[in-house]
């Protein structure tokens, strides 16, 4: 972006007891939360750097980043609509700037002392020892998430020094399992680091192990890792991917050709083979959507230009009415991140204090895993309480309604609350596909009633869909939406209309499914049609998951909205009352190919619907949604970049999506 701050090397010459120690330190001028990246002004600061470098007074260097960051790698907003030509150039132009870093004639040293990602942790690689700030939590490479893998080097020195398995988890595993990062015992146990320090004295303890090693006359590090299990690593690590994948996404296959390439290949070829890789995935779709899709939900859904200006309310006591496991689900995350007291209720006094006793059990949990101090903890156990009544809630700013989902049982939930509450408290309600307006109707105060629909499992899904209905004002809306943020998730605001987006959009892809079993389709075959797009999970596993009863609920409140799009389906019924359908593959059935088809088509007509109804106000919106609270892959661009890059939305829709 063109206001992004520009990345520098600032060299800085230190006299000490071996002879002056170069500190070169990466830094853009801003804080941290506008990371250090790796665009062409900082290629071009770093090969000054270099140049001066070569003078023979220097004995050694230090390395180290601003403060919390050290550097989060390329620039990612230079990607989009890139050549094979220039991505095959800017892996060159790396790989030869971090060779010149690697084959300075002096003892080098990486003092990583903050996030270290992607091109930041390749750097930090081509240094003959590395120190890790304890602090840290936040090493990885992220590249295969993103379509790609890294590029500079990444893919063979990782394996060169630390061995095909580590290299295999760090490159391609850990990418795969929701972008896993590294922190500092760990990176310490795969030898990705020499020490770990303490961060108060963390660059004078990095700059004397520096001046020791000068002192010993230690030598360049040697890249002699055993790679004879390459092949076999490799091998199994295929396997998981195409569990991930599914054989949909090209970049962490070749990232494991290329890890295998590292047990034969000098590492002059290796670096061509990252360069040959980068030329060919970069521009392609899949790492095209990907930068899309980090744009989306880094950037575009951070704060919408409808989202009130005014100032939120402050909450200090909330409230939790049900003691299911989301309702228990959804006290914990208010409890642990808003740091206030706590009640729940339900119609069954039991099972409201086993809920409770379940929390206080969370909490045990994630003191023993060294995850939340003990202190805090029995703190937090001490504020949240069982209640009994409505009456329980008077006094809280927040009250959210975890309830069944009938429409007069959550009428009946909010016109009690209401008898109880101040005027200005929120009414919350987490419903998946019914109408904020039908459940505020007849409160003398529908103004401070709004929608936050979370996913499940709460701790893991970070999507809130933020539900404004009709009559919701712009307190009760900025209210809900800082306390999403506040509770670590990414909210996207929603007009309040059947289902919303993300059930809307997964009831479309399943009335295609179902169509296909009523059709003579097996379960086997729906799955891998589905399954194509990418998705972590079949969609009959994420149907056990979430019950066909809810299912079938959230069908039938569309069916009633949108009947033509939206049919009953007798197989679904037949689940949610228990059944198990007799499925027996029936000659004439659709291919996997076609059904495969048909979901594009229905995904692409159901979003033209959603946009054009003002359900969000772009496809960025619905791409954010099915990424964050579906698990659509970043690799498809959530789906609208998809459905645009394959021709489906201008076939059904006569335009892109992303156009509308």
């Amino acid at each position: 972006m063109a206001d992004d701050p520009v990345t520098q090397f600032h060299l800085q010459r230190l006299d000490t007891r071996v002879g002056p120690v170069a500190l070169v330190t990466i830094d853009n001028g801003a804080d941290w939360r506008k990371p250090s990246t790796f665009g062409p002004e900082a290629l071009a600061s770093l090969s000054d750097v270099l140049d001066r470098l070569a003078e023979p007074e220097w004995r050694g260097l230090v390395l180290t980043g601003k403060p919390l960051v050290f550097a989060a790698g390329a620039d990612i907003t230079r990607f989009p609509g890139i050549t094979p030509e220039l991505a095959r150039q800017g892996g060159k132009v790396g790989h030869e700037l971090f060779g010149r870093l690697r084959e300075l004639p002096f003892p080098t040293l990486a003092a990583v002392n903050g996030a270290a990602l992607g091109g930041g942790l390749e750097i930090a690689l081509h240094c003959d020892v590395r120190t890790l700030a304890s602090s840290v939590r936040h090493l990885a490479f992220p590249e295969v998430f993103l379509g790609l893998f890294p590029a500079w080097g990444g893919t063979q020195l990782t394996p060169r020094l630390l061995g095909a398995e580590a290299a295999v988890r760090l490159i391609v595993d850990n990418p795969l399992r929701q972008n896993r990062m590294v922190r500092a015992a760990e990176a310490l146990e795969l030898g990705l680091v020499d020490h770990v320090l303490e961060p108060v004295e963390f660059l004078d303890d990095s700059l004397e192990l520096l001046l020791r090693r000068v002192e010993a006359g230690e030598g360049k590090r040697a890249l002699d890792a055993d790679l004879s299990d390459a092949a076999d690593v490799v091998g199994r690590a295929r396997s998981r991917v195409d569990d991930a994948v599914h054989g949909q996404a090209p970049a962490p296959y070749r990232a494991l050709e290329l890890i295998e390439g590292a047990a034969a290949w000098s590492l002059d070829e290796g670096y061509a083979a990252e360069e040959d890789a980068l030329a060919e995935l970069l521009p392609g779709p899949e790492a095209q959507a990907s930068i899309y899709a980090f744009d989306v939900v880094e950037r575009r859904i951070r704060r919408p230009p409808t989202l009130p200006d005014v100032e939120p309310r402050r909450i200090q006591r909330v409230g939790v009415v049900g003691a299911g496991l989301m309702a228990t689900q959804l006290a914990t995350l208010f409890l642990r991140r808003l740091e206030v007291p706590v009640v729940l209720t339900d119609v069954d006094r039991e099972q409201t204090e086993r809920a409770v006793e379940s929390i206080r059990g969370e909490l045990a949990a994630l003191v023993a895993k060294g995850r939340l101090p003990e202190g805090k903890a029995r703190f937090l156990g001490s504020i949240v309480d069982a209640g009994e009544g409505a009456g329980a809630y008077a006094g809280c700013d927040l009250v959210l309604e975890a309830v069944f989902e009938e429409l007069d049982v959550k009428r009946e939930v909010l016109a009690a609350l209401e008898a109880v509450v101040s005027p200005e408290c929120l009414l919350v309600t987490n419903t998946s596909a019914l109408s904020v307006a039908a459940m505020a109707e007849g409160l003398a105060h529908p103004k401070r009633v709004v929608g936050l629909h979370f996913f499940n499992p709460v701790a893991v899904l970070p999507l809130v869909e933020v539900v404004r209905g009709p009559q919701t004002d712009d307190s009760t809306l900025a209210t809900a939406w800082d306390v999403a943020r506040k509770l670590g998730k990414r909210p996207v605001l929603v007009k309040d209309a059947p289902a919303f987006v993300v059930n809307r959009m997964l009831t479309r892809q399943s009335t295609v499914l179902m169509q296909g079993l009523e059709s003579g389709n097996t379960f086997e075959e729906t799955d891998e049609a589905a399954l194509r797009l990418g998705i972590p999970m079949p969609p009959s596993a994420l149907l056990a998951m979430v019950g066909p009863r809810v299912a079938n609920h959230v069908l039938a409140t569309l069916n009633e909205a949108y009947p033509d799009r939206f049919p009953l389906s007798p197989t679904l019924q037949a689940l949610a009352d228990g059944d198990l359908p007799a499925i027996e593959a029936r000659d004439g059935r659709a291919t996997v190919e076609e059904i495969h088809g048909h979901i594009l088509e229905a995904l692409a007509d159901e979003a033209g619907h959603i946009l054009d109804e003002g359900v969000v106000s772009s496809a960025a919106e619905i791409d954010a949604c099915l990424i964050l609270g579906a698990g659509y892959p970043f690799f498809r661009g959530g789906i609208t970049k998809h459905l645009d890059q394959a021709g489906v939305s201008q076939r059904v829709l006569g335009r892109p999506l992303g156009e509308r």
